[in-house]
């Protein structure tokens, strides 16, 4: 029971540093850039590390294709994938924060949902 009390007054008294922390870990994540593409790259999404669509790129030829449902699932397919990458490197740059304020070993994968 003591040793939580201390681990939980350690943490109150990183306080401010969490907080510093944890602002420089937004505008990392807002600088994380994954990309997914469908269709053989007809389709390209971008999203940053806050889980935002920041661009969708259509090539010409998905242009031509005049298929509205094919080219929605290309777009969902690519948003997804693109999404996924950005939660694996949001959860690192959080496990790197983690460690370096002593809670190394934490699991954050699954912090930004799935």
């Amino acid at each position: 029971m003591f040793k939580e009390l201390g681990q939980l007054a350690n943490l109150l008294r990183q306080g401010p540093k969490i907080k510093e922390e944890m602002d420089k870990l937004q505008k990392r994540l807002g600088e994380i850039a994954a990309e997914g593409e469908a269709g053989a790259g007809m389709v390209k999404v971008r999203v940053n590390g806050r889980l935002e669509v920041v661009r969708v790129t259509l090539s010409d030829e998905a242009m031509a294709l005049n298929d509205r449902e094919l080219l929605e699932d290309m777009i969902a397919s690519a948003a997804n994938t693109a999404l996924v990458k950005a939660r694996e490197q949001a959860a690192e740059e959080t496990s790197k924060l983690a460690a370096g304020l002593g809670f190394g070993g934490l699991d954050f994968s699954g912090l930004m949902g799935k």
